[in-house]
């Protein structure tokens, strides 16, 4: 999975503890090696190599938020089709 820039990430309960109880984290930079984020509801910044976040995700402690363009999209080819 490419991780770019604005992906949203829901943070799974059992590892908010780990993020100032955040339920939401978005990248804000990527390098190829490390991850910059900020934490929902104002809870501040991280930053984690991009092995550590992929396994995370591995684990579903972490889900990708959709975003609301992609998810109009979706639904606008549903239907013209």
């Amino acid at each position: 999975m490419s991780i770019e820039e604005g992906t949203k990430f829901q943070i799974s309960q059992g590892i908010q503890g780990y993020f100032n109880h955040a339920e939401s984290m978005t990248v804000i930079t990527n390098n190829g090696t490390t991850v910059q984020f900020t934490l929902g509801e104002g809870k501040g910044q991280g930053a984690m190599p991009i092995d550590h976040l992929n396994y995370l995700l591995k684990r579903s402690n972490l889900t990708k938020i959709p975003n609301k363009r992609a998810l109009l999209n979706s639904e606008n080819e549903e239907q013209i089709s």
